[in-house]
């Protein structure tokens, strides 16, 4: 029979030979408990088939916080930070141990920009919408390949400009630059067959375009810097709208390449 088991036949005999209020009977419970923890407990030390004392719970261990974690930015800046105070060191003091303690360092750094070049190279690699040079390219063979689709894609563009576009050339008879220029208008708007209107800024003429217009307010009203020739700027007859292309001397490759920019391509939109 177990301690639990004798209390509970000790308090119902005791309680049947003293009944009484509810009171006097939980201080006869308590009592007879204690009567019975004496007498096997202490006075016949049958304790070890019996809970005598109560087990004390067991601690739980206490839960490990998670180290928090230091951003990333405040990692690099304290790097920075560390190789500027090496630098300095090494600079200002510069023993044996300063010097190696910077080279070591700086080194590390190198390795870790080294790691770094090698893995984003890696990522262009294997993701083509990280590859820039798939749009621009850099190699040889497919930079050839892809100047040779932007010349015809050029001169696509070109072939259709006249029916849209007009060019003004703005120049003045004692400009040394407008003598390089003129020629090199007049062959792009051959070429084309785009109408050019020149202007005289002088009022001197032009062997290459003989019939000029001398200056009566156009620049301005197109939105030019005054003063500087030669200077192109192309007219959008179906907007109304000047486009102005550029100053001073341009080959006839580039003045094609930034017409064929300004009309055939958004900001933003070429490679």
């Amino acid at each position: 029979m177990t301690r639990r088991q004798l209390i509970t036949v000790l308090t119902v005999w005791l309680a049947a030979l003293n009944p009484g209020p509810a009171a006097a009977q939980q201080t006869q419970t308590a009592e007879a408990a204690t009567t019975a923890d004496s007498l096997y407990c202490e006075q016949r030390r049958l304790g070890y088939w019996f809970y005598c004392v109560k087990p004390v719970p067991a601690a739980e261990p206490e839960k490990e916080q998670p180290a928090k974690e230091v951003p990333a930015t405040q990692q690099l800046d304290a790097i920075t930070e560390e190789l500027r105070e090496l630098k300095a060191r090494a600079i200002l003091y510069p023993t044996p141990e300063n010097v190696t303690a910077y080279i070591r360092f700086q080194r590390a750094q190198l390795d870790r920009a080294s790691l770094f070049s090698d893995v984003w190279q890696r990522a262009i690699w294997q993701d083509p919408e990280l590859d820039y040079t798939l749009e621009r390219p850099v190699g040889a063979l497919a930079k050839k390949q892809w100047q040779d689709a932007r010349a015809a894609d050029r001169d696509a563009v070109m072939a259709r400009l006249s029916e849209r576009y007009g060019l003004f050339y703005f120049f003045s008879q004692t400009c040394g630059a407008c003598e390089v220029m003129s020629p090199i208008v007049r062959s792009v708007a051959d070429r084309w067959r785009i109408t050019v209107r020149a202007i005289s800024t002088d009022g001197g003429p032009s062997q290459h375009f003989p019939d000029y217009k001398v200056e009566s307010g156009q620049r301005p009203r197109m939105g030019l810097e005054p003063g500087i020739t030669p200077a192109l700027v192309l007219w959008d007859s179906v907007a109304k709208r000047p486009i102005p292309i550029g100053y001073g001397v341009l080959s006839a490759d580039e003045l094609q390449d930034r017409i064929y920019l300004l009309t055939a391509k958004e900001a933003g939109h070429d490679y």
